[in-house]
């Protein structure tokens, strides 16, 4: 890593990565060309980076792929968590080659560069990991340029006088702007996804939308729901006007407790109400909200697609995939409240249920398939526990 006082940009050097201290790392820059400034964070998946780049829950953030080939298989229109690339770049290490896979559409770099998103290649990303890991998420400024001229000291400016997430509310930004009806069921191969036929017998889930991966929503109808999306800043009125026999809290960016100043009071009355509830990664930090917890960030977050959860009911092991930087404090939870699931690479809280109310949530993602099926479970629960659920 060079220090500002003493910077050289390499020859051939067209993208770095800027510190606030106005340390950098070079490297080659594909995709739009520009620069981004945010938090950056690692994910230690070997698969899923179109996912992973269209999850609403890294808006504000870079991503340094642990995982040298990313881009390999190209891009499709069908692996994408929302309409359009939240991530603001990422880092890999090997440079995006030829795509080969049969569901290609696109070469990586040229959607990166369609969806204005910055890349760096050829950077030692396990460095970078083990940098993250020793001194936490840091603010840092992306930038490519084919020509290779760069102001560190200003991108180094800019990464400073970013704020940060802490105390950032991003889901207002990423949510769905109106209601909807959501159509898609699950993916199949040679079918894509199938259109929803969920009739009025269904249980009605009412799903609040914080910034939702959409597979999120064609889980809830594959277990058996009719779905209606719901903007974030949806009061409680507008919920209950949906006569919804339960209510789904989504995941999204950002910081729960500033979220939480105007999504809190409508879960309160959601609980109040009797109203059953199931919160996935944010939703599972604002429902922990709800009842009197606190939230907490973390030092370095947890992102990827292996990470093991312990089930506290039997013991059982779940391979989770997981991408949050903020955790619920198990220490804050109220008498009503239980821990259900803690993650065995830090103790961290994993999930909550109610004691006195119908309401769980987890802070993992069940709908991303890590296992691949060990957590479809909840989707199966939350629905099967709603009035007019037929029995599996």
């Amino acid at each position: 890593m060079a220090d500002a006082k003493t910077l050289i940009v390499p020859k051939g050097a067209t993208g770095v990565v800027v510190f606030a201290d106005g340390s950098a790392v070079f490297g080659r820059g594909f995709g739009a060309v520009g620069d981004a400034v945010g938090e950056l964070c690692f994910n230690t998946s070997i698969t899923g980076y179109q996912e992973i780049m269209t999850d609403p829950s890294y808006a504000g953030q870079i991503i340094n792929f642990t995982f040298p080939h990313i881009g390999n298989v190209g891009t499709n229109l069908d692996d994408v968590e929302a309409s359009s690339p939240y991530a603001l770049g990422c880092i890999v290490r090997q440079d995006v080659t030829a795509p080969s896979n049969f569901r290609n559409v696109e070469p990586f770099d040229q959607w990166m560069r369609e969806n204005g998103r910055i890349g760096l290649a050829g950077v030692d990303t396990r460095a970078l990991t083990r940098l993250i890991r020793i001194k936490g998420a840091p603010n840092v400024v992306i930038a490519h340029d084919p020509e290779g001229k760069f102001d560190i000291a200003a991108l180094a400016a800019k990464a400073a006088a970013w704020p940060g997430l802490e105390g950032m509310d991003l889901a207002i930004e990423v949510t769905g702007k109106e209601s909807r009806l959501w159509k898609d069921g699950v993916w199949k191969l040679g079918h894509g996804y199938g259109l929803n036929e969920a009739g009025e017998e269904r249980p009605h889930v009412v799903a609040i939308d914080y910034g939702a991966k959409n597979n999120i929503f064609r889980n809830l109808v594959q277990a058996g729901a009719r779905v209606t999306v719901l903007p974030a800043m949806a009061t409680f009125e507008q919920v209950s006007a949906l006569n919804p026999d339960g209510v789904f809290l989504s995941n999204g960016p950002g910081d729960p407790a500033a979220t939480g100043d105007y999504a809190v009071p409508v879960i309160q009355s959601v609980l109040a109400a009797d109203i059953p509830v199931f919160g996935i990664c944010l939703g599972h930090q604002l429902l922990g909200l709800a009842v009197g917890a606190k939230t907490i960030k973390m030092h370095q977050g947890h992102r990827g697609a292996n990470h093991p959860v312990k089930r506290l009911s039997d013991g059982l092991v779940e391979i989770t995939s997981m991408n949050h930087g903020f955790a619920v404090d198990v220490d804050t939870l109220p008498a009503n409240a239980r821990s259900t699931h803690v993650s065995l690479f830090d103790g961290s809280n994993c999930g909550i249920e109610l004691t006195d109310k119908s309401a769980f949530s987890v802070q993992y993602h069940p709908e991303a398939s890590p296992g691949p099926q060990d957590s479809f479970y909840l989707f199966r629960k939350f629905v099967a526990g709603l009035k007019g659920a037929v029995a599996a």
